[in-house]
């Protein structure tokens, strides 16, 4: 059963939370079938699978796409579809997109930054919304670490509790002090969601590309449970190798036989 806002809610200072992402169908089911409670459709997708520089070359179409194919994957799971770059940056164009993203299949949408307008207008049109602030990938000028400074700490303490003003039902903080996102975590009474955030966070977020040790870069505060790469690189050898001698597919049958 797909859990709702006010489920999430009560899971504050209670349960953990956790959140992968996802951008395919396949994965989609096998996070459903594991008790993954929510999916984050993120625009991470057109670094981790598209090959872009940035996430700022993600359009409302590539994430109509994706979500569609999660939300098909998994559908009794509750699903974000991230609002890419340009797609919020007034009231009406954010309206228009968010809801583009619901009919594809989300359940609620995702954006950055403190745009306290939008959030509000997103909301009183029945639009379920997370924040997200620290380290805001569609506009930072790097991938370093925020809120170091006791005015950087600060102007995102600030944000995160305006932004519980606005109307959204959770906070996602990045790659910020574990002390600030304990602090955060305590000032405000949404639940937030950690992704280099330390572990005093009401739950945490990790890329399924990082989680499963897919390509050759992964963030410092992730961790890899898995080398997924290496093993497509070997079944791709293997299978290079088996062409090449004839041995496939005429050894088809004497590999099902043989319960491999």
């Amino acid at each position: 059963m797909t859990l709702t806002v006010k489920d999430f809610q009560s899971m504050k200072g209670s349960k953990p939370i956790a959140m992968l992402t996802a951008y395919n169908c396949p994965v989609a089911r096998s996070l459903e079938k594991a008790g993954i409670p929510i999916i984050l459709v993120g625009d991470t997708v057109g670094m981790v699978e598209m090959g872009f520089d940035s996430t700022r070359e993600v359009t409302i179409e590539h994430m109509e796409y994706h979500v569609g194919a999660v939300k098909r994957g998994a559908p009794n799971t509750h699903v974000i579809g991230d609002m890419p770059y340009g797609t919020d940056n007034d009231t009406e164009t954010a309206l228009t997109n968010a809801k583009r993203l619901i009919v594809a299949g989300a359940d609620c949408v995702k954006l950055e930054g403190p745009k306290l307008d939008v959030i509000e207008h997103l909301v009183k049109n029945g639009i379920d919304v997370i924040g997200h602030t620290g380290l805001t990938p569609q506009t930072a000028e790097n991938f370093k670490k925020v809120g170091k400074t006791s005015e950087d700490a600060m102007r995102i303490r600030e944000e995160s509790k305006a932004i519980q003003a606005a109307g959204a039902f959770m906070l996602v903080l990045e790659h910020i002090p574990e002390d600030l996102g304990k602090t955060i975590t305590e000032e405000i009474d949404i639940p937030t969601i950690g992704i280099g955030a330390g572990s005093d966070t009401d739950g945490q977020v990790l890329v399924i590309n990082d989680a499963s040790g897919i390509g050759d870069y992964w963030p410092p505060f992730s961790k890899q449970y898995a080398q997924v790469s290496e093993t497509i690189d070997q079944v791709a050898k293997a299978f290079l190798s088996e062409v090449e001698s004839k041995e496939f597919p005429n050894n088809i049958l004497e590999f099902k036989q043989t319960g491999n």
